[in-house]
């Protein structure tokens, strides 16, 4: 893995862990504004994907003005929920890193 970032300098984003959650505020109100949104299937998955990511991670580049890694699971970490219900399973985990800040999203592909 090519290191942009000293992983020991950044901090987790606490602000956006609900967004990434199924069934919390953040969520449904991620859904109602943009139509969708990308959870992870649980917290558990969220935290063994940022460890993952940490460890084994590679760096995608600097996308839209933040630093980014990734990782391609074999198995789902979650999904990609719409309106109405529907879901997508998601294989790809990315941390996404501003400001000495950073946090974990569960996605379909790398950022572009």
């Amino acid at each position: 893995m090519r290191k942009a970032v000293d992983f020991s300098t950044i901090v987790y984003d606490i602000r956006h862990i609900n967004k990434h959650l199924p069934g919390t505020t953040q969520s449904a109100k991620l859904i109602r504004k943009e139509g969708a949104a990308h959870v992870f299937k649980d917290k558990n998955t969220l935290e063994y994907v940022e460890k993952t990511i940490l460890e084994e991670g590679k760096y995608i580049g600097n996308v839209r003005g933040a630093e980014r890694y990734g990782y391609q699971f074999k198995e789902p970490i979650g999904y990609r929920i719409d309106a109405n219900g529907n879901q997508i399973p998601l294989y790809y985990g990315e941390m996404k890193i501003s400001n000495g800040k950073y946090h974990i999203i569960p996605r379909t592909k790398p950022s572009k």
